[in-house]
Parts: C-alpha cells; sequence; structure tokens
C-alpha cells in the first residue's frame, strides 16, 4: 500500500511574514520607556501590534510623518526626537541586510530621520522577511537623500565609482516630479553597486557635498535581525 504523502505546509505570503516579525518585536519593546520606530510597511505591521501594549510604554520617537499618523490613530503618544536624550530602543526594517547587520534602507524616503532615531537608541532591532538577507550589499539601489542643486554633479559622481543614479519620480506622477522627502530634499536611487566594505562607503559618500544622508546604515548596523521565514521567525545577533 503507498503511504499518503505528507501535506505540504502552505506558503506564507509576504504580508503575513511581515506580521508575523512585527508581531515578534514587541519582545523587544521596553515597558515603562520611549521607544524608537522606523517607517515602512514592515513596521506598519508592528505598529499595529504595539497597539496591543501601547499602555505599557510612555510613548514614541518616530521616524517618519506616515510612521507618526499611524501611531497616533492608534493613541500611541510621539515624542519629538529633542525632547528625548536616549531611548532604549529603535525597531524598523530595511531594504537589505547583509550577514554582518550592514544595511540598505531609505526605500520608503526617511533614511535620513531614521538614522537620526537610531542614532539616539541602545539596541537597532531589525525586522524584515527572509528575502532581505543578502550576502553583499547593493542588490537594492542605495537611496542618497540629496540637496536638488546638486543632484547632477552627484549623478556624475556616483558614475564615476560605476553606479547609475536616478532621481526618484513622486508615485502617480504624470511627469517627472521628484518625490519630496519629509525634510523637503530629493532622492537619487543608485544601482549597480555591490558594496563589499560598507562601513567606507558610507563614510565615503557622506562626505560628497549635497549629500544629506546616504542610506547604507554600516555605523549603525542593526544589533538583531527578527528574519521572519516560512518555519517561522528566526533572530540573528551581530
Amino acid at each position: 500500500m503507498t503511504k499518503p504523502s505528507a501535506q505540504t505546509k502552505p506558503a506564507l505570503s509576504q504580508d503575513e511574514l511581515k506580521t508575523l516579525v512585527g508581531q515578534a518585536a514587541l519582545r523587544f519593546v521596553v515597558p515603562g520607556q520611549i521607544i524608537g520606530v522606523g517607517s515602512g510597511s514592515t513596521v506598519n505591521k508592528f505598529i499595529d501590534a504595539l497597539a496591543s501594549m501601547k499602555d505599557q510604554i510612555k510613548g514614541v520617537v518616530s521616524a517618519s510623518q506616515a510612521s507618526t499618523a499611524r501611531l497616533r490613530a492608534i493613541g500611541i503618544p510621539v515624542f519629538d526626537a529633542n525632547e528625548v536624550e536616549e531611548l532604549a530602543v529603535y525597531i524598523d526594517g530595511a531594504d537589505e541586510i547583509d550577514q554582518r547587520g550592514n544595511m540598505i534602507k531609505g526605500g520608503g524616503a526617511a533614511l535620513t530621520r531614521e538614522k537620526i532615531v537610531s542614532a539616539q537608541s541602545r539596541q537597532f532591532v531589525c525586522i524584515v522577511d527572509e528575502s532581505k538577507l543578502v550576502q553583499t550589499l547593493g542588490r537594492f539601489p542605495v537611496p542618497v537623500e540629496v540637496i536638488p542643486m546638486a543632484v547632477q554633479r552627484l549623478v556624475r559622481q556616483f558614475a564615476a565609482i560605476g553606479g547609475r543614479a536616478q532621481v526618484r519620480i513622486k508615485a502617480g506622477s504624470t511627469g517627472q516630479e521628484p518625490l519630496v522627502t519629509d525634510n523637503g530634499q530629493v532622492l537619487l536611487d543608485v544601482s549597480g553597486l555591490q558594496i563589499s566594505d560598507p562601513l567606507a562607503f558610507e563614510a565615503q559618500v557622506s562626505q560628497w557635498p549635497g549629500v544629506v544622508t546616504v542610506g547604507v546604515f554600516a555605523f549603525q548596523k542593526a544589533q538583531v535581525c527578527l528574519l521572519a521565514t516560512a518555519d517561522g521567525v528566526k533572530t540573528l545577533t551581530f
């Protein structure tokens, strides 16, 4: 007699993986403290989960206007970064993360504020699904927030190191209207790079005149990564 085959476990959708890891991040929330919260679709899942323990924290410092609106909508106080000296933890997603905790961030256009809030935090917990884990950063275009008058010079400067930089266009724009960040600047998305030394790359590009923030997080890399997989959430530490 032929044995019946084991039922194949249905694959989780990316949205379900984001929900899973957003809920898992609650264990890093320190009761009675103010925490830092980033931005993006995975962070939205964390914010939704945070509603279940909103009365246990003092509030949040938010890295984007969109996250601020979502937090306030569920009754969580949002503090200005200047009102808080230090945060217990910063919880945010990433566009890519490598095996050492270095990240590319800025797909949601909030990289500058994300860097500011993460710099105030004792611990960075990155929440992603397994598709974001890479050996070498650069598969995802590197976002760079820049001052508009420097755009074309910076496009040429990236070309000189093998990168193809394009101004990010506002979603839904019928023309070529640039996306404007919460800080009133524009973004370059730089493709074609393989970033084998994220620390050196971040230091180099940050010094270029006109660059506000480069979306490589190496100086402020993650200490913990919660990685959503088909087999559950894995915890990576760096």
